[in-house]
């Protein structure tokens, strides 16, 4: 029985340990089982997402924008540049102690530590590895910080040596000149997109191309592997604007606008052969380095954006469809009555009984009368034909955003005295530049050439991509340009604009007075003027037309003779020798010694009130005219070229407060037109 006993015991320790061999196995088998169950699960389901990290925690990829491309005066004058600098970050899930990293961030750069303190916590909660701290710092500013955020014991490969702290290579745009040129320039964002300006419609050329550089770092942050991709750099832009001519037009257009205390003014000076545009003034104006001061009132580039009635400066397309049909000629006359014209029953006046004049003297006193004689022989389909050539209602093509192309209704639109409205100066809506440039082409011996502002574009290297090579149109015949020019010269020597005339130099021009539309009345505001001067220099062989247009000058002599004129002659006696133009070798002097000729307004009324009464008009006399005449609004819905010009001002600038007449919304363009239509009628 013993010895039964001791071998089923023995049976029972090899069952054991059979047993537990197996176990051990089975245990063996199921953590092996669970290991590759997990390593297919990672390999497999999670390959991408941990690849991801991987990458995340050995690679960095920076990107780095190429400086944005300078601008240029003609003169290799920079207006616009680009500067390096840096921003200062945190990576918050690197940060050891928030607390601490606040407090001194805070008093090196002057934050509140109480709301950096909450930034960086929000963004270590979220994993942010990007915070902006401090941004557009200089080096010098830079390596001040580096000093002062020094911590021994730090590893970083990078600077500062401060826990979760590094630095980002950015740009920054800075403008030399400020003010200078600001319309014409424009600026561009924090982001390095232009918004206004050159910068904004050359944004493609300038922008800096991005590079891309792809580091691989070992666990102490050292880069061992660099992948660098590039593309097409940006390039550098040269202006046909002269630093000097510009700073001149400006100058004397803000003494202009500030004596008559006017709302806004705009000059623009063209070399007539080439059609390059030296300056481009507006004011008010803004300094681009400012954003912060940029706003609705200052940001319009008047000059190109506002269109407005001309007035008697219309009468150069006139007499200019007149003697392109031989019709008239400068010594021929007309006989302007009583100075009175009734034509489909409203009646025009002169500011007198003139009697019979030639048409030099016609140009000369601006003789509403004679002007509406001139445009009812010349005929609707003529007169229309020849305000086309010059260019009128269709954007001039100049490089830069938002250009109105201006109002000319087509012939089925017009009413029974629309064609005398539109010979002086009414139913028509201009931009100052497209006035300049009309002037240019008699200028330049009847051949009319694109304006454009770019003379240039090239490699950072100077290596010239392209030149600009304006289109020319030959519009009216050289004789009819030239006799033009002998007119436009009798109004410098014997009518409205004497004060324009410049000692050494022959000037020709011409002045225009007209009255505003007042979106408040509903009609044309006898208070409210847009006051101009255009004009060129020699007047046999003209080198450069200047225009100057102030919009509404409400103290002193508010007529184009009066306030416009002045301020040409300012700009023409400095930028003339400037540009090393020669003086006429016998320098006239005015030929009539006798009292100052005062532009007719309107229907011909004379400003008489020079020193700002509005009553000096009487309002029996207002209603004489219709207050359709002076068209500063657009034309109704229906036309395109309505449509597309509400468009971009709707979209780039509301032109609320920037000129006359204001390009508005489209609600209220509409508005305005179907207003003047409608008047029109009755």
């Amino acid at each position: 029985m013993a010895v039964r006993a001791t071998r089923k015991k023995r049976t029972d320790l090899r069952q054991v340990a059979f047993t537990r061999f197996m176990l051990i196995v089975a245990f063996f088998v199921l953590w092996i089982a669970g290991i590759g169950t997990r390593l297919v699960y990672l390999q497999v389901n999670q390959h991408e997402e941990l690849r991801k990290k991987a990458l995340v925690q050995r690679r960095d990829v920076k990107q780095t924008k190429q400086l944005r491309g300078t601008i240029y005066d003609r003169n290799e004058r920079a207006l616009a540049i680009s500067i390096n600098v840096k921003t200062l970050y945190a990576d918050a899930t690197k940060i050891e102690d928030v607390e601490e990293t606040a407090k001194t961030l805070s008093g090196l750069l002057k934050l509140n530590a109480k709301e950096l303190t909450g930034q960086l916590e929000e963004a270590r909660s979220l994993e942010r590895r990007f915070v902006p701290i401090a941004k557009g710092l200089d080096e010098q500013a830079v390596q001040n910080l580096n000093r002062d955020l020094e911590r021994r014991g730090v590893k970083k490969a990078d600077l500062p040596k401060f826990p979760g702290l590094h630095w980002r290579d950015e740009q920054k745009r800075s403008y030399p000149h400020r003010s200078l040129a600001a319309h014409v320039v424009g600026f561009s964002n924090h982001a390095g997109v232009g918004q206004a300006g050159i910068e904004q419609s050359q944004n493609d050329i300038l922008y800096g191309a991005v590079i891309k550089r792809t580091q691989e770092r070992d666990r102490l942050g050292r880069v061992y592997d660099e992948l660098v991709s590039e593309k097409e750099p940006p390039r550098d832009i040269v202006l046909t604007i002269d630093n000097t001519v510009q700073y001149i037009a400006e100058q004397s257009l803000e003494k202009a606008v500030r004596a008559s205390n006017a709302k806004a003014g705009m000059a623009i000076v063209i070399s007539n052969k080439t059609g390059e545009v030296l300056a481009m003034a507006n004011y008010p104006t803004f300094d681009p380095n400012d954003l912060e001061g940029i706003t609705a009132e200052n940001l319009a580039n008047g000059s190109i954006q506002n269109m407005y009635s001309p007035g008697s400066v219309f009468k150069l397309i006139t007499y200019g469809s007149a003697l392109e049909k031989d019709l008239i000629s400068p010594e021929a006359e007309i006989d302007t009555g009583g100075g009175t014209i009734e034509v489909a029953k409203h009646k025009f006046k002169d500011h007198g009984s003139l009697g019979r004049i030639s048409y030099a003297k016609a140009m000369a006193v601006s003789s509403n009368v004679a002007a509406i004689k001139t445009s009812l022989r010349v005929g609707r389909e003529d007169f229309y034909s020849t305000v086309k050539k010059f260019g009128f209602g269709n954007a001039t093509g100049i490089e830069l955003p938002a250009e109105t192309p201006g109002l000319v209704r087509p012939i089925e639109r017009w009413f029974g005295d629309s064609l005398a409205s539109m010979s002086i100066g009414y139913e028509i809506g201009v931009s100052a530049l497209q006035m300049a440039n009309a002037f240019a082409t008699i200028a330049n011996d009847g051949v009319r050439i694109q304006p454009h502002l770019i003379k240039e574009i090239r490699q950072s290297d100077e290596t010239i991509v392209s030149v600009t090579r304006p289109e020319k149109t030959q519009v009216v015949s050289v004789e009819t340009a030239r006799d033009l020019r002998k007119m436009l010269r009798q109004v410098v020597l014997n009518g409205t604009g004497k004060r324009a005339q410049v000692a050494g130099y022959t000037i020709a021009g011409k002045t225009g007075t007209a009255w505003k539309f007042d979106e408040k009345l509903k009609r044309v505001n006898s208070a409210k003027y847009v006051s101009s001067f255009i004009g060129f220099a020699p007047a046999d062989n003209p080198d450069v037309t200047i225009a100057v247009v102030i919009d509404e000058p409400r103290s002193g002599g508010r007529d184009g003779g009066s306030v416009a004129a002045p301020a040409f002659r300012e700009i023409a006696e400095r930028i003339l020798p400037e540009l090393n133009v020669r003086r006429d070798e016998i320098a006239e002097t005015l030929a009539d010694s006798g009292d100052e000729v005062v532009e007719p307004v309107g229907n011909g009324e004379v400003e008489t009130n020079r020193f700002g009464d509005d009553s000096a008009v009487g309002s029996d006399e207002l209603q004489a005219i219709r207050p359709s005449l002076p068209i500063v609004g657009r034309k109704p819905a229906a036309s395109r070229s309505d449509t597309d010009a509400s468009r971009i001002s709707k979209k780039v600038i509301d032109r609320k407060t920037t000129g006359t007449p204001n390009i508005k919304s489209d609600k209220q363009n509409s508005r305005i037109g179907k207003h003047i239509e409608t008047e029109s009628r009755n």
